[in-house]
């Protein structure tokens, strides 16, 4: 007797549509059978702005990874005899002192490179949580339905309705340490709603795809429904909501460090010195200035890079 599980899964393997990373099969004319992701990375390559803001994150990334590279300079030890000393000297460009001092005389352009690392980490790991956990969550209310959705979703208006920043404020008010964790933990736990609602949109469109129902028909499980036919063709807006949203996590992180609820000294962080230097605006301005283009240049690469993905991935845009 032939086996049926084995069957069913061959033939809803010929059914389902080429995911991401999988093989094409050869058309009768031998030409490769075009997929969403294979135009998205086609249209990528020869978009401007993705490649600008590749080169920019990537670098970014070198400098949290790898900040000794840059310079050899500590961001914690002062000399207070340097005190708010020296202004930008294109002439001494790498240097330690090619920035000037703080306060504390302590090197702008060294607590420059070294707080990238702590930014850079809370945008990383606040994005990874709230897509797995916001996804998982939006999955199962749009494949399910019913009262399995309706209970969810309450779930998920009741944490929108919190207001992120001020929510963050008063979560990150109850920690005395607050740690990496801490700030991962607290803008995690109320950012994950917007995930759930796009991945929620997208699960209800995709679970009416022809594959979808001849993969019930064949008695495919739910995990393999869910995993296999319905989360690759549902990722596209999640994996650009997520990455825009990833900007905005190194934007709040430096926000609640500004206000005193994020980091605090003696961590590195670009939050900290904004908002050590906004005292002292009209003494040294470049205290103020420099971490300040670094946020935004940050913000902006990743904003970019959500822009280049979402025209690509869009059908809508071509």
């Amino acid at each position: 007797m032939p086996d049926v599980t084995n069957t069913a899964s061959a033939v809803e393997d010929a059914i389902a549509p080429p995911t991401a990373g999988a093989p094409a099969a050869a058309a009768p004319t031998q030409e490769k059978t075009r997929s969403l992701w294979g135009d998205a990375w086609r249209d990528l390559r020869r978009n401007p702005y993705f490649i600008v803001s590749s080169v920019l994150i990537l670098f970014l990334l070198t400098i949290a990874a790898f900040p000794g590279v840059f310079t050899s300079a500590s961001p914690t030890a002062g000399d207070l005899v340097k005190h708010y000393l020296g202004k930008p000297d294109l002439a001494n460009f790498g240097q330690p002192d090619w920035l000037g001092y703080d306060g504390q005389g302590r090197s702008v352009y060294a607590r420059m490179i070294h707080g990238t690392r702590a930014s850079i980490i809370v945008g990383i790991a606040v994005t990874v949580i709230v897509t797995v956990l916001g996804g998982l969550v939006g999955m199962i209310a749009g494949y399910f339905g019913g009262v399995v959705d309706a209970i969810l979703s309450r779930i998920v208006d009741i944490f929108f309705g919190i207001p992120f920043l001020l929510g963050a404020m008063v979560v990150l008010q109850s920690f005395t340490d607050r740690t990496v964790m801490v700030i991962v933990g607290a803008l995690a736990f109320l950012g994950w709603t917007q995930m759930a609602r796009v991945m929620r949109g997208a699960v209800i469109t995709v679970k009416q795809a022809d594959y979808v129902h001849a993969a019930k028909a064949l008695g495919a499980s739910t995990s393999r429904i869910l995993f296999k036919h319905i989360l690759p063709n549902a990722m596209a807006p999640v994996i650009v909501v997520a990455t825009i949203s990833l900007g905005g996590y190194i934007s709040a992180e430096a926000t609640l460090s500004y206000l005193g609820l994020g980091f605090a000294s003696p961590t590195v962080s670009w939050g900290v010195d904004i908002s050590t230097a906004v005292d002292q605006i009209r003494v040294a301005p470049h205290i103020l200035l420099w971490p300040s283009i670094m946020l935004s240049i940050t913000v902006l690469a990743f904003i970019m890079l959500g822009e280049a993905v979402r025209n690509a991935l869009d059908p809508k845009l071509r």
